[in-house]
């Protein structure tokens, strides 16, 4: 049964090479490389892995569904860079791929984050519930601009063991990744002719934050799971606030 390991970079050096590692037992490592300008392309192909350069242009559902066709296995399992496959989830893939009866599966994952794993807050959903990650050939497509998901009409089942992942080597790259991607959210909910009003943009990450830290227990999580809900609440309120500006353009004015 060929497995494919499907990943798409953009300046990836300091994390690829865990990931890389981590697939080793594929048959297969397919990387689409959105031009990097540092050594994540030479790191990937000491790996053995099959690079192409293809530009993002922030459209990352198309950038995996380019990936996914690239791959000759199967079965595919997409992880991001900054991701890894924890020993007893390669073991477990190993046996599963061979139940014919399923054909994609959800993969619990666990973020790094200031010193711990995060189990609560914005990750409830991804911890205990998980990612459609490994999928067989042709079972779905790819959907969303930006924070894209895979989408099927198969059979579906859930693994047991988890990815791992460490997204934010501190705060500062945690807020410059969150302004870089509220960009792409904005643009994208313009193209879809959205709009959100003044009462939206002060109230909606208020709640969020609420949500994630109170009722879905960040505070579990201690000093980085508040942290984290403030982050992702000031993320959706960037979002907003970007998009408003989108629908109400300001003229530009020059003091001399």
């Amino acid at each position: 049964m060929k497995i494919s390991a499907g990943i798409i970079t953009k300046n990836e050096e300091k994390n690829i090479e865990r990931c890389l590692n981590s697939v080793k037992f594929c048959d297969e490592i397919v990387v689409i490389d959105d031009f990097s300008t540092d050594k994540t392309v030479e790191v990937a192909k000491k790996f053995g892995a099959s690079v192409i350069q293809r530009k993002l242009d922030g459209n990352f559902a198309s950038q995996r569904n380019f990936c996914f066709e690239q791959c000759s296995g199967e079965w595919v399992i997409f992880l991001d860079a900054d991701e890894e496959i924890t020993p007893e989830l390669k073991n477990e893939i190993l046996k599963k791929v061979k139940d014919e009866e399923i054909d994609a599966y959800y993969i619990k994952r666990r973020d790094r984050w200031w010193g711990r794993w995060l189990r609560f807050g914005e990750l409830w959903r991804v911890y205990h519930g998980g990612l459609l990650r490994l999928v067989r050939k042709n079972s779905g497509k790819w959907k969303g601009s930006v924070h894209e998901e895979f989408k099927t009409a198969k059979s579906t089942a859930k693994l047991n063991s988890f990815l791992n992942h460490y997204p934010h080597a501190d705060v500062k790259s945690f807020i410059k990744k969150i302004n870089h991607y509220s960009n792409l959210r904005a643009r994208e909910l313009y193209d879809t002719k959205t709009r959100f009003s003044i009462l939206q943009i002060i109230f909606y990450p208020f709640l969020k934050f609420v949500l994630n830290y109170f009722i879905l227990l960040g505070f579990i999580d201690g000093p980085a799971g508040f942290t984290y809900a403030f982050l992702m609440s000031f993320h959706s309120f960037l979002v907003r606030a970007k998009l408003y500006q989108y629908w109400h353009p300001q003229k530009q004015e020059y003091v001399s």
